[in-house]
């Protein structure tokens, strides 16, 4: 599948996994890692970014519970009509970026945000834009988490081991995230294997 496919999939994704399905979904266990991650480094003044926000149901899980400098990318232009709906005070007050995330996150300064996470949505970039984790580590000072999926989960047994596909369209590329961004440079302080995803946190280092 090309790299334009892919990002097709995702920018018209309507019914299961939309903007609109997680709203209703509302925020969940990994929302709380993500959480309890970032306070574990971070004061709540920290400027946070979501790669993938989708309508926000994480980042309005940070916004309940005091973070109140978020933004976020996400390539559905539907998602903000729905945070508007689900999570308005959050729609009024962050700060937010539709597009593609390898287009958008070349435009961010060296250490943009304080922290920078994603959950189960790096997992899904081509890997012809595998240069854009370097750009991710670089806009990043002092906290990434990446909440993605690794490896088949179950007894599923994929054909291919390194990609599967959601649906039997969209593709999901298996990753060691922990290899990923600590070839970059980046420190892994921890990680916690959930049952479909796993959880790690990086510190930057000078």
């Amino acid at each position: 599948m090309n790299i334009d496919t892919v990002r097709d999939a995702w920018t018209d994704r309507a019914g299961e996994y939309s903007p609109t399905y997680y709203a209703h979904r509302g925020p969940n266990e990994t929302s709380e890692r993500i959480r309890e991650a970032l306070t574990a480094h971070l004061d709540r003044e920290a400027a946070v970014l979501e790669l993938g926000c989708g309508s926000g149901r994480h980042l309005g899980h940070l916004a309940a519970h005091g973070f109140d400098d978020l933004s976020g990318v996400d390539i559905n232009a539907d998602a903000f009509d729905v945070m508007r709906e689900a999570y308005p005070d959050l729609a009024a007050d962050g700060t937010f970026y539709y597009g593609a995330i390898e287009n958008l996150v070349g435009e961010f300064g060296d250490g943009a945000f304080d922290a920078v996470y994603s959950v189960e949505t790096l997992q899904h970039l081509h890997p012809d834009v595998d240069r854009v984790f370097e750009e991710i580590a670089r806009i990043t000072d002092e906290v990434l988490v990446t909440a993605e999926i690794e490896e088949p989960a179950g007894e599923t047994e994929a054909t291919d081991p390194d990609v599967n596909y959601v649906d039997d369209e969209t593709p999901l590329y298996y990753r060691d995230w922990g290899e990923v961004f600590t070839s970059l440079g980046l420190v892994e302080v921890d990680a916690v294997r959930g049952d479909r995803d796993t959880a790690r946190t990086f510190r930057v280092t000078d």
